[in-house]
């Protein structure tokens, strides 16, 4: 049961991380728009997209999932100060607190492991 339960909490988490990817690369106006409204290059939005996809991959094969939970984890907690715009747009506030739910779910998948249901270790 846990590992069933395991690779199913992998498949939820992988899905939005690879979402992510998709929007990136397929519609990356909105993200080059919030990366210069900070002061930061556009062109950055391609490694994001690519950082998502292959962690996202790994999540659902199996390989390092400790260290890509990690990561991950880091990067969700880390693009939450993007999101948190108490004043210009408090939903991006709920975006912020998701993204340490997420950030908190994987460190709970590095601490626990991919379980026994992986493709590569």
């Amino acid at each position: 049961m846990n590992d069933a339960l395991n690779l199913t909490g992998r498949l939820l988490i992988a899905i939005l991380f690879l979402g992510g990817a998709v929007q990136k690369l397929t519609d990356p106006l909105q993200v080059e728009g919030m990366l210069a409204g900070i002061g930061l290059p556009a062109a950055l939005v391609w490694p994001v997209a690519f950082f998502n996809l292959a962690a996202g991959l790994a999540l659902l094969l199996g390989p390092r999932v400790r260290v890509v939970a990690v990561a991950l984890a880091v990067y969700c907690i880390g693009t939450s100060w993007f999101h948190w715009q108490l004043r210009a747009d408090p939903w991006q506030v709920t975006i912020a607190v998701k993204n340490w739910a997420v950030g908190g779910g994987l460190l709970i998948l590095a601490a626990q492991g991919p379980g026994r249901w992986v493709r590569w270790r």
